[in-house]
């Protein structure tokens, strides 16, 4: 419930969010809504009307250089395509991590089952894309 109420009101503070959770039913102590806003993960975040209110953390992803690491094989280019090498299976798995690392370099991606396809905008950032891909895979 309480994620629930994050996402639809601007909470500030402890208090209002006890308010909140005895309108919908709940009878809650500061106690324990300390404990849970840690179990939760909450932190505070500027709003864009100015105050900072409760927002649930963001969920950094786990290692992704080690994935990478793991099941890349090869990386080639031509012009301004890229093509992964990836142990069967696991092109897409690659490939999230590496959409999810949001490089300028890259257009856009595409995998099948052990190929990851990046196109970049260029011959240049193709390179610059496979030298950081490289730097963050092999050291």
């Amino acid at each position: 419930m309480i994620l629930q109420l994050i996402q639809t009101h601007e909470i500030s503070t402890q208090e209002m969010l006890r308010d909140l959770l005895e309108e919908n039913g709940f009878s809650v102590t500061q106690a324990t809504i300390s404990r849970d806003i840690r179990q939760l993960k909450l932190r505070k975040r500027k709003t864009a009307s100015g105050p900072s209110c409760y927002a649930k953390a963001p969920v950094a992803p786990a290692a992704p250089t080690n994935l990478l690491a793991d099941v890349i094989v090869r990386i080639d280019s031509a012009v301004n395509m890229v093509s992964v090498s990836c142990h069967a299976g696991s092109a897409p798995a690659a490939c999230a991590v590496i959409d999810h690392m949001q490089l300028p370099e890259i257009v856009g991606t595409s995998a099948g089952d052990d190929t990851i396809f990046i196109l970049t905008r260029s011959e240049a950032s193709a390179k610059q894309l496979i030298a950081a891909l490289e730097a963050q895979i092999w050291g």
